[in-house]
Protein backbone atom coordinates (compact mmCIF):
# COMPACT_ATOMS: atom_id res chain seq x y z
CA UNK A 1 0.00 0.00 0.00
CA UNK A 2 1.33 3.42 -0.96
CA UNK A 3 1.93 5.98 1.82
CA UNK A 4 2.23 9.73 1.28
CA UNK A 5 3.12 12.67 3.49
CA UNK A 6 2.26 16.07 2.06
CA UNK A 7 3.78 19.14 3.78
CA UNK A 8 3.41 17.53 7.21
CA UNK A 9 4.48 19.65 10.19
CA UNK A 10 4.45 19.02 13.92
CA UNK A 11 5.49 21.13 16.90
CA UNK A 12 5.89 20.24 20.57
CA UNK A 13 5.72 23.61 22.28
CA UNK A 14 8.49 25.78 20.84
CA UNK A 15 10.23 22.79 19.23
CA UNK A 16 9.55 22.13 15.53
CA UNK A 17 9.72 18.34 15.34
CA UNK A 18 8.75 18.18 11.65
CA UNK A 19 8.99 20.93 9.04
CA UNK A 20 6.69 20.57 6.01
CA UNK A 21 7.79 17.01 5.25
CA UNK A 22 6.97 15.56 1.82
CA UNK A 23 7.56 11.84 1.34
CA UNK A 24 6.17 9.20 -1.01
CA UNK A 25 6.53 5.56 0.09
CA UNK A 26 5.88 3.16 -2.77
CA UNK A 27 3.65 0.11 -2.32
CA UNK A 28 5.63 -2.95 -1.20
CA UNK A 29 8.91 -1.18 -0.42
CA UNK A 30 10.78 -0.97 2.86
CA UNK A 31 11.36 2.74 3.39
CA UNK A 32 13.83 3.44 6.19
CA UNK A 33 13.73 6.72 8.09
CA UNK A 34 17.33 7.28 9.17
CA UNK A 35 18.83 10.05 11.25
CA UNK A 36 20.26 11.03 14.63
CA UNK A 37 18.22 11.16 17.81
CA UNK A 38 15.74 14.03 17.82
CA UNK A 39 15.60 14.45 14.02
CA UNK A 40 11.84 13.69 13.83
CA UNK A 41 11.82 10.15 12.44
CA UNK A 42 9.80 8.57 15.28
CA UNK A 43 7.42 11.52 15.29
CA UNK A 44 6.74 10.95 11.57
CA UNK A 45 6.04 7.27 12.27
CA UNK A 46 3.69 8.10 15.16
CA UNK A 47 1.76 10.52 12.95
CA UNK A 48 1.31 7.75 10.40
CA UNK A 49 0.13 5.37 13.13
CA UNK A 50 -2.33 7.93 14.51
CA UNK A 51 -0.59 8.14 17.89
CA UNK A 52 0.02 11.86 17.31
CA UNK A 53 -1.86 14.43 15.26
CA UNK A 54 -0.14 16.62 12.67
CA UNK A 55 -0.36 20.40 13.02
CA UNK A 56 -0.42 20.85 9.26
CA UNK A 57 -0.31 18.77 6.10
CA UNK A 58 -1.97 15.57 4.90
CA UNK A 59 -1.20 11.87 5.32
CA UNK A 60 -2.44 9.21 2.90
CA UNK A 61 -2.50 5.42 3.09
CA UNK A 62 -3.52 4.15 -0.31
CA UNK A 63 -6.33 6.39 -1.56
CA UNK A 64 -7.51 7.31 1.96
CA UNK A 65 -6.52 10.46 3.79
CA UNK A 66 -6.02 9.19 7.34
CA UNK A 67 -5.21 12.34 9.31
CA UNK A 68 -8.56 12.28 11.11
CA UNK A 69 -8.87 8.49 11.50
CA UNK A 70 -8.34 6.64 14.76
CA UNK A 71 -5.30 4.30 14.87
CA UNK A 72 -7.49 1.19 14.66
CA UNK A 73 -9.03 2.43 11.41
CA UNK A 74 -5.73 2.96 9.59
CA UNK A 75 -4.91 -0.70 8.87
CA UNK A 76 -1.34 -0.47 10.17
CA UNK A 77 0.59 -2.64 12.62
CA UNK A 78 3.37 -1.20 14.74
CA UNK A 79 6.39 -2.96 16.26
CA UNK A 80 7.85 -0.92 19.11
CA UNK A 81 11.37 -0.69 20.50
CA UNK A 82 10.27 -2.25 23.81
CA UNK A 83 8.05 -4.94 22.17
CA UNK A 84 5.00 -3.99 24.38
CA UNK A 85 4.07 -7.60 25.22
CA UNK A 86 1.46 -8.48 27.85
CA UNK A 87 3.40 -10.29 30.62
CA UNK A 88 0.40 -12.31 31.90
CA UNK A 89 -0.46 -13.61 28.40
CA UNK A 90 1.18 -16.61 26.76
CA UNK A 91 2.98 -16.17 23.45
CA UNK A 92 -0.13 -17.52 21.72
CA UNK A 93 -2.40 -15.01 23.45
CA UNK A 94 -0.02 -12.11 22.78
CA UNK A 95 -0.05 -12.92 19.07
CA UNK A 96 -3.82 -13.50 19.08
CA UNK A 97 -4.67 -10.27 20.93
CA UNK A 98 -5.25 -7.98 17.90
CA UNK A 99 -7.48 -10.63 16.30
CA UNK A 100 -9.59 -11.09 19.44
CA UNK A 101 -9.94 -7.31 19.71
CA UNK A 102 -11.47 -7.33 16.23
CA UNK A 103 -13.88 -10.15 16.95
CA UNK A 104 -12.22 -12.78 14.74
CA UNK A 105 -13.61 -16.28 15.34
CA UNK A 106 -11.73 -18.69 17.59
CA UNK A 107 -11.19 -21.22 14.80
CA UNK A 108 -9.70 -18.58 12.49
CA UNK A 109 -7.51 -17.21 15.27
CA UNK A 110 -5.98 -20.64 15.86
CA UNK A 111 -4.85 -21.01 12.26
CA UNK A 112 -3.64 -17.45 11.81
CA UNK A 113 -1.65 -17.41 15.05
CA UNK A 114 0.11 -20.67 14.25
CA UNK A 115 0.89 -19.49 10.72
CA UNK A 116 2.35 -16.21 12.00
CA UNK A 117 4.36 -18.04 14.67
CA UNK A 118 5.77 -20.40 12.04
CA UNK A 119 7.05 -17.44 9.98
CA UNK A 120 9.27 -16.36 12.87
CA UNK A 121 10.12 -19.82 14.30
CA UNK A 122 7.99 -19.59 17.45
CA UNK A 123 5.88 -22.76 17.06
CA UNK A 124 7.52 -24.47 20.05
CA UNK A 125 7.15 -21.46 22.36
CA UNK A 126 3.42 -20.67 22.09
CA UNK A 127 2.60 -21.72 25.66
CA UNK A 128 5.40 -19.75 27.31
CA UNK A 129 5.10 -16.30 28.89
CA UNK A 130 7.30 -13.31 27.92
CA UNK A 131 9.40 -13.59 31.09
CA UNK A 132 10.47 -17.07 29.95
CA UNK A 133 11.81 -15.76 26.63
CA UNK A 134 15.08 -14.21 25.55
CA UNK A 135 15.13 -10.69 24.13
CA UNK A 136 15.33 -12.03 20.59
CA UNK A 137 12.37 -14.36 21.18
CA UNK A 138 10.31 -11.51 22.62
CA UNK A 139 11.12 -9.44 19.56
CA UNK A 140 9.89 -12.26 17.32
CA UNK A 141 6.62 -12.40 19.30
CA UNK A 142 6.12 -8.70 18.61
CA UNK A 143 6.79 -9.34 14.91
CA UNK A 144 4.33 -12.26 14.83
CA UNK A 145 1.67 -10.10 16.51
CA UNK A 146 2.09 -7.58 13.71
CA UNK A 147 2.16 -10.23 10.97
CA UNK A 148 -1.02 -11.95 12.19
CA UNK A 149 -3.08 -8.85 11.39
CA UNK A 150 -2.02 -8.82 7.72
CA UNK A 151 -2.04 -5.00 7.70
CA UNK A 152 -1.65 -2.68 4.73
CA UNK A 153 1.50 -1.16 6.26
CA UNK A 154 4.00 -2.27 8.90
CA UNK A 155 5.50 0.43 11.10
CA UNK A 156 8.72 -0.47 12.93
CA UNK A 157 10.30 1.85 15.50
CA UNK A 158 13.90 0.74 16.17
CA UNK A 159 12.81 -2.88 16.79
CA UNK A 160 16.38 -4.22 17.03
CA UNK A 161 17.94 -1.64 19.34
CA UNK A 162 17.55 -3.73 22.52
CA UNK A 163 19.31 -6.79 21.07
CA UNK A 164 22.99 -7.63 21.38
CA UNK A 165 25.19 -7.29 18.29
CA UNK A 166 25.08 -10.93 17.16
CA UNK A 167 21.33 -11.28 17.67
CA UNK A 168 20.73 -7.93 15.96
CA UNK A 169 22.55 -9.19 12.87
CA UNK A 170 20.58 -12.46 12.86
CA UNK A 171 17.23 -10.73 13.34
CA UNK A 172 18.06 -8.17 10.65
CA UNK A 173 18.45 -11.05 8.21
CA UNK A 174 15.10 -12.48 9.33
CA UNK A 175 13.41 -9.11 8.79
CA UNK A 176 14.86 -8.91 5.28
CA UNK A 177 13.50 -12.38 4.51
CA UNK A 178 10.09 -11.52 5.95
CA UNK A 179 9.81 -8.41 3.80
CA UNK A 180 10.71 -10.41 0.70
CA UNK A 181 8.09 -13.04 1.55
CA UNK A 182 5.27 -10.71 2.65
CA UNK A 183 5.77 -8.00 0.03
CA UNK A 184 3.98 -5.52 2.30
CA UNK A 185 4.93 -1.86 2.71
CA UNK A 186 7.21 -1.23 5.68
CA UNK A 187 8.18 2.13 7.18
CA UNK A 188 11.16 1.46 9.41
CA UNK A 189 12.80 3.88 11.86
CA UNK A 190 16.43 3.54 12.93
CA UNK A 191 19.54 5.54 13.78
CA UNK A 192 21.72 2.57 12.75
CA UNK A 193 23.07 3.09 9.23
CA UNK A 194 23.99 -0.61 8.85
CA UNK A 195 20.33 -1.54 9.44
CA UNK A 196 19.23 1.11 6.98
CA UNK A 197 21.66 0.00 4.26
CA UNK A 198 20.74 -3.67 4.72
CA UNK A 199 16.95 -3.44 5.03
CA UNK A 200 15.95 -0.39 3.03
CA UNK A 201 14.64 -0.46 -0.49
CA UNK A 202 15.14 3.27 -0.13
CA UNK A 203 16.38 5.45 2.73
CA UNK A 204 15.05 8.86 3.74
CA UNK A 205 17.72 10.68 5.74
CA UNK A 206 16.37 13.19 8.25
CA UNK A 207 17.97 16.15 9.96
CA UNK A 208 16.29 18.62 12.33
CA UNK A 209 12.74 17.77 11.28
CA UNK A 210 13.35 17.73 7.53
CA UNK A 211 14.17 15.09 4.95
CA UNK A 212 17.50 16.01 3.37
CA UNK A 213 17.84 13.20 0.80
CA UNK A 214 15.93 10.09 -0.32
CA UNK A 215 17.31 7.30 -2.46
CA UNK A 216 18.48 3.72 -2.79
CA UNK A 217 21.13 2.82 -0.18
CA UNK A 218 24.09 2.60 -2.57
CA UNK A 219 23.02 5.76 -4.43
CA UNK A 220 23.08 7.72 -1.17
CA UNK A 221 26.41 6.20 -0.19
CA UNK A 222 28.09 6.93 -3.50
CA UNK A 223 26.41 10.23 -4.35
CA UNK A 224 25.43 12.18 -1.21
CA UNK A 225 23.94 15.62 -1.71
CA UNK A 226 25.78 17.13 1.26
CA UNK A 227 28.35 16.46 3.96
CA UNK A 228 25.66 15.47 6.49
CA UNK A 229 24.51 12.55 4.34
CA UNK A 230 28.10 11.71 3.36
CA UNK A 231 29.16 11.45 7.01
CA UNK A 232 26.04 9.73 8.31
CA UNK A 233 26.35 6.79 5.90
CA UNK A 234 29.49 4.72 6.20
CA UNK A 235 31.53 3.23 9.04
CA UNK A 236 34.10 4.56 9.48
CA UNK A 237 32.66 7.78 8.02
CA UNK A 238 33.88 9.52 4.90
CA UNK A 239 37.12 11.51 5.14
CA UNK A 240 36.53 15.24 4.69
CA UNK A 241 39.74 17.05 3.83
CA UNK A 242 40.32 20.80 3.43
CA UNK A 243 41.27 21.59 -0.16
CA UNK A 244 43.84 24.18 0.98
CA UNK A 245 45.43 21.65 3.30
CA UNK A 246 45.84 19.15 0.49
CA UNK A 247 47.44 21.79 -1.68
CA UNK A 248 49.90 22.61 1.06
CA UNK A 249 50.90 18.94 1.12
CA UNK A 250 51.85 19.03 -2.56
CA UNK A 251 48.83 17.14 -3.87
CA UNK A 252 47.57 18.04 -7.32
CA UNK A 253 43.92 17.65 -6.23
CA UNK A 254 42.28 20.64 -7.88
CA UNK A 255 39.50 22.58 -6.20
CA UNK A 256 36.37 23.35 -8.16
CA UNK A 257 35.08 26.92 -7.93
CA UNK A 258 33.54 27.27 -4.49
CA UNK A 259 34.93 23.94 -3.29
CA UNK A 260 36.33 23.92 0.24
CA UNK A 261 36.38 20.20 1.10
CA UNK A 262 37.25 16.97 -0.65
CA UNK A 263 35.46 13.83 0.52
CA UNK A 264 36.76 10.31 0.01
CA UNK A 265 35.65 6.99 1.51
CA UNK A 266 38.22 5.03 3.55
CA UNK A 267 38.09 2.11 1.09
CA UNK A 268 39.15 4.45 -1.74
CA UNK A 269 42.26 5.83 -0.03
CA UNK A 270 45.36 4.08 -1.40
CA UNK A 271 48.29 3.69 1.00
CA UNK A 272 51.91 2.87 0.21
CA UNK A 273 55.12 2.72 2.21
CA UNK A 274 57.04 4.15 -0.75
CA UNK A 275 56.65 7.43 -2.61
CA UNK A 276 54.64 7.35 -5.83
CA UNK A 277 53.42 9.82 -8.42
CA UNK A 278 50.69 12.10 -7.14
CA UNK A 279 51.00 10.78 -3.59
CA UNK A 280 50.76 12.81 -0.39
CA UNK A 281 53.28 12.26 2.38
CA UNK A 282 51.89 11.39 5.79
CA UNK A 283 52.64 9.67 9.09
CA UNK A 284 50.96 6.45 10.22
CA UNK A 285 49.39 6.87 13.64
CA UNK A 286 47.00 3.98 14.43
CA UNK A 287 46.52 0.54 12.82
CA UNK A 288 43.33 -1.27 13.88
CA UNK A 289 43.08 -4.93 12.78
CA UNK A 290 39.44 -5.88 12.06
CA UNK A 291 39.89 -9.43 10.81
CA UNK A 292 39.12 -9.24 7.10
CA UNK A 293 40.68 -5.76 6.89
CA UNK A 294 42.50 -3.15 8.95
CA UNK A 295 41.85 0.55 9.48
CA UNK A 296 44.88 2.81 9.23
CA UNK A 297 44.83 6.39 10.48
CA UNK A 298 47.32 8.62 8.67
CA UNK A 299 48.24 12.13 9.77
CA UNK A 300 48.63 14.75 7.03
CA UNK A 301 49.79 17.79 8.92
CA UNK A 302 46.73 18.98 10.85
CA UNK A 303 44.44 16.57 8.96
CA UNK A 304 43.83 12.89 9.59
CA UNK A 305 42.72 10.34 7.01
CA UNK A 306 41.35 6.85 7.69
CA UNK A 307 42.04 4.16 5.08
CA UNK A 308 40.84 0.57 4.77
CA UNK A 309 43.88 -1.61 4.07
CA UNK A 310 44.56 -5.32 3.65
CA UNK A 311 44.81 -7.30 6.91
CA UNK A 312 48.45 -8.18 6.23
CA UNK A 313 49.59 -4.55 5.98
CA UNK A 314 52.20 -3.83 8.67
CA UNK A 315 53.14 -0.28 9.60
CA UNK A 316 54.38 1.12 12.89
CA UNK A 317 53.15 4.27 14.65
CA UNK A 318 55.24 7.20 13.42
CA UNK A 319 56.23 5.46 10.18
CA UNK A 320 56.29 7.56 7.01
CA UNK A 321 53.69 6.53 4.42
CA UNK A 322 52.19 7.98 1.25
CA UNK A 323 48.53 8.11 0.21
CA UNK A 324 46.82 8.63 -3.15
CA UNK A 325 43.30 9.91 -3.73
CA UNK A 326 41.86 8.51 -7.01
CA UNK A 327 40.24 11.28 -9.04
CA UNK A 328 37.05 9.37 -9.76
CA UNK A 329 36.45 8.73 -6.04
CA UNK A 330 36.72 12.31 -4.80
CA UNK A 331 33.57 14.23 -3.86
CA UNK A 332 33.66 18.03 -3.57
CA UNK A 333 31.62 20.17 -1.19
CA UNK A 334 31.18 23.93 -0.87
CA UNK A 335 31.36 26.08 2.25
CA UNK A 336 27.76 25.21 3.17
CA UNK A 337 28.45 21.50 2.92
CA UNK A 338 26.56 21.09 -0.38
CA UNK A 339 27.84 18.71 -3.03
CA UNK A 340 29.52 20.23 -6.10
CA UNK A 341 29.28 18.08 -9.21
CA UNK A 342 32.12 18.30 -11.74
CA UNK A 343 31.13 17.42 -15.31
CA UNK A 344 34.71 17.03 -16.56
CA UNK A 345 36.47 15.24 -13.71
CA UNK A 346 39.24 16.22 -11.38
CA UNK A 347 42.85 15.13 -11.89
CA UNK A 348 44.43 13.94 -8.64
CA UNK A 349 47.79 12.66 -9.86
CA UNK A 350 50.85 14.70 -10.66
CA UNK A 351 51.87 14.52 -14.28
Amino acid sequence: MRVRFEAVSKRFGAHAALRAVDLDVQSGECLVLLGPSGCGKTTLLRLLAGLEAADAGRIWIGDREVGNLEPAARDVAMVFQNYALYPHFTVFENIAFPLRARGVSTSEIEGRVRAAAARVALEALLERHPAQLSGGQQQRVALARAIVRNPAVYLMDEPLSNLDAQLRLQTRTELKRLHQELGTTIVYVTHDQAEAMTLGTRIAIMQQGSIVQVGAPLDLYRSPDNTFVAQFLGSPPINLLPIDGLGAQGSSVRALPGSTQAGIRPEDVQVSVSRGGGSIEGVARVLEPMGSESLLTVELGATRVVARVAPDVRVEPGQQVWIRLPADRILHFDGEGRRIHDPVGIPSEAS
